[in-house]
């Protein structure tokens, strides 16, 4: 009951914070001036950091969508790591890249030697390909932060589709705070059920499978409000490596990415905030929920249990590392609320609902368990897990209105009920399952996420 008391409490402050920046967000949006970004010269240039590995399916779309982004300066760096498919071929045939000599610099250090680098001949966009031995994906992006010219580093996924506005608004706040603001995350959007045309989303449509739908939710939940409320005061430890932006100094003034930890992106996020914090630096790491980074979300149990498992362990991995911050005043409010919230709410949070699924039968065989409190309180518990699930699709609603048609809304409330029955349960235990591997610090196994890839509008009827 305490437990369960202290998780809502959090939840719905968190929720109130995040509901409130929407608020501003609408507010703001007639006004953002995205115009005046790109035609400003004091517009930080970007270099969009693309890690890749046997991507040869899509990586040519991807790139070309990419290289479509609205921004007055940026470039694109793909970064092959070791792929055993034709990915280069296929970059190298469609962009006419030739190989260059090039001297990669030692900014930050790197595991997988660079084999080739190659240049686009022309285009208003630079593209490079640089391909590496394999090392896995944060030495990939190891090298490309050695291999870019920006100041800003954008680190996104090479089967991800980005809107065309989107990394325009994900740097506004470095353009608006630039002393201050070191990182900035988007939010990452289930692509499933929606449209393709060219490398973008054209129409919006919730999936037709329940198990993505039920994504849909946990994503809108989870990375629009938890993120949000999380930003708005100083607490943000998550930035999703399928979009994020970075300060190219402050990455390479903590050492640039991990390859020890699975879960890159966001230990990354917590050593800036400790690196900053004791240097005494005044600094911003925020969140903005208009950039939409587009991705697929796995469609069977099994694909999703392994996606589930490499998170938490990857956030265990994070925890243990910086234990020493958990609690320290040092650190603040990461140290005193962000980290422990982590610790009680997300680390620990499936070893109790297993327990609770493991104890109530046996409490009720045993007589130590009330039918009729139980009922009740599996109501009130429920009941408030769907009402936080419908106050994220309103937030999103009012705020952005991506899904237009009512029958997606039905479908959504459909997946916010499904949610409580199996799939809450399946997923506590893929994540104790994860939080065991991190403990026992098992060999890391990334594993193959099957794609069915999505339907091209444009190519229809080819």
């Amino acid at each position: 009951m305490v437990y369960f008391l202290a998780i809502n409490t959090f939840n719905l402050v968190l929720i109130g914070l995040s509901c409130g920046e929407l608020v501003r967000h609408a507010r703001r949006a007639p006004f953002a001036g995205y115009d005046d970004i790109v035609s400003s010269p004091f517009t930080p240039p970007v270099s969009l950091l693309v890690p890749a590995h046997n991507e040869e399916a899509g990586i040519v779309e991807a790139v070309d969508a990419m290289l479509l982004l609205h921004h007055p300066c940026f470039e694109v760096v793909v970064i092959d790591d070791g792929s055993t498919d034709g990915s280069v071929d296929r970059l190298c045939e469609a962009f006419d890249l030739v190989e260059v000599p090039f001297v990669v610099p030692d900014d930050v250090p790197v595991r997988g030697a660079v084999e080739a680098v190659y240049i686009s001949r022309g285009g208003p966009v630079p593209l490079r390909v640089v391909h590496k031995a394999n090392g896995g994906k944060a030495d990939a992006l190891n090298v490309g932060i050695n291999v870019a010219r920006y100041p800003l580093l954008c680190m996104v996924d090479a089967d991800s589709l980005i809107d065309s506005q989107a990394l325009l608004a994900v740097s506004k706040p470095f353009a608006d705070d630039p002393l201050r603001v070191v990182a900035c995350g988007g939010v990452v959007a289930v692509a499933n059920g929606c449209t393709v045309a060219a490398g973008r989303v054209v129409r919006v449509r919730m999936p037709r499978k329940l198990l993505p739908r039920i994504q849909v939710v946990e994503y809108l939940r989870a990375f629009l409000l938890g993120r949000l409320g999380w930003s708005r005061v100083g607490g943000l430890l998550v930035i999703s490596g399928a979009f994020g932006l970075f300060r190219r100094e402050a990455v390479i003034a903590v050492g640039g990415m991990d390859p020890d930890c699975i879960g890159e992106d966001a230990e990354l996020v917590v050593r800036l905030h400790r690196h900053l914090r004791e240097q005494g630096s005044d600094y911003r790491i925020v969140f903005v929920g208009e950039p939409i980074s587009w991705s697929e979300a796995p469609t069977t149990l099994s694909l999703l249990g392994r996606q589930r498992r490499r998170w938490q362990r990857g956030l265990t991995e994070i925890l243990l590392k910086h234990r020493q911050a958990i609690g320290n005043a040092r650190y603040g409010r990461v140290g005193l609320v962000a980290l422990p919230f982590y610790v009680l709410f997300e680390l620990l949070a499936p070893v109790v609902e297993v327990a609770g699924v493991v104890l109530m039968p046996l409490g009720l065989l045993l007589g130590a368990v009330d039918v009729s409190f139980m009922w009740r309180f599996l109501l009130v518990a429920y009941g408030y897990a769907l009402v936080v699930s419908l106050l994220a699709l309103v937030a999103e609603e009012y705020a952005f209105h991506r899904y237009p048609r009512w029958q997606d809304t039905g479908a959504a409330l459909v997946g916010a009920v499904a949610e409580n029955l199996g799939y809450r349960q399946f997923t506590a235990w893929w994540r104790l399952r994860g939080t065991w591997e991190g403990v026992r610090r098992s060999p890391q196994e990334w594993g193959t996420m099957t794609r069915q890839g999505f339907a091209d509008q444009s190519k229809a009827g080819r």
